[in-house]
């Protein structure tokens, strides 16, 4: 089942013409009376006949609206033109919207890639492009396009991590643009059947299930300190290295290894500490 055009006319031009073949028809009487021949009165009476059923297959087509045409059971077509239109005569006309729409999905629990619980939702904003599918190929195209967004987000969510500390990886908190991207093409796979096209897809709520919330804060505080610390060390033990370089090579100080390593400690210590450090006087003797 695939949309296509049927026949239709502009309705001011067809109601003229309607107009002028009832004044026929109404000649034709005139002719019958005067000179009283049955033939001219068939053709009168043919003729009131047809305009009375095309006059019936008059329609209106409003703005981002579409008009399917059946004809006993049988789809003619489709009448997207906005307007006032004369169609086939003894047709049903099904109105369908054609406008964008929206809808919050149901606030799902779903288990994220680790198996942890979290609660999440999107907005979809769709519309319909092919009234024969959305009418015909699916029962109730909007009742299809929730439980198909559901269906989708479930899978998506249960396919990425809620959140890591690693750049390289997607996660659900960290990259909602590109999880959004792919639920919008999943989605428009799901709905072609249904004739309809998804333009955007974006996650309005995304947050850790109630009964695990507070322990997996807990759980991100921690990796956030040991993720700074590390940062933090790799920093400090470059800057211990530069220190001493520029020590040994700007200064002509020569240290032995346990100056060395006396010097590193305290560097590291003086850096990596999240606490202010107090400074040692040495007033002995540095040479040994």
């Amino acid at each position: 089942m695939e949309e296509k055009n049927t026949f239709h006319i502009n309705g001011y031009l067809g109601l003229f013409i309607l107009l002028a073949m009832i004044g026929a028809g109404g000649y034709l009487f005139y002719l019958t009376i005067i000179n009283e021949t049955l033939t001219t009165a068939i053709f009168g009476t043919l003729i009131w006949i047809i305009s009375a059923l095309f006059i019936s297959s008059l329609t209106i087509v409003g703005p981002n609206q579409a008009k399917a045409i059946l004809f006993f059971g049988k789809y003619l077509g489709t009448i997207k033109d906005n307007g006032l239109f004369i169609t086939t005569p003894l047709t049903q006309k099904i109105s369908l919207s054609l406008k964008v729409r929206n809808f919050n999905t149901a606030l799902l629990k779903v288990n994220d890639s680790d198996g942890n619980p979290i609660e999440i939702s999107a907005v979809v904003v769709f519309k319909v492009v092919d009234s024969a599918k959305a009418l015909f190929s699916v029962d109730n195209y909007r009742d299809f396009v929730a439980i198909q967004s559901e269906t989708a987000l479930r899978h998506i969510a249960s396919q990425y991590p809620y959140d890591t500390f690693e750049d390289e990886d997607i996660t659900l908190r960290g990259n909602t643009t590109e999880v959004s991207e792919k639920l919008k093409i999943e989605l428009e796979e799901r709905l072609s059947i249904a004739g309809v096209e998804v333009i955007e897809t974006r996650l309005n709520h995304l947050a850790y299930a109630t009964e695990i919330a507070s322990a997996m804060l807990q759980r991100q505080q921690a990796r956030a300190i040991l993720s700074a610390r590390q940062t933090i060390v790799e920093g400090a033990v470059s800057m211990t290295q530069m220190a001493l370089e520029q020590i040994q090579s700007e200064q002509n100080i020569e240290l032995n290894d346990d100056r060395k390593v006396q010097l590193i400690n305290n560097l590291l210590v003086s850096i990596i500490t999240d606490k202010g450090t107090q400074p040692v006087i040495n007033t002995g003797d540095l040479k040994e």
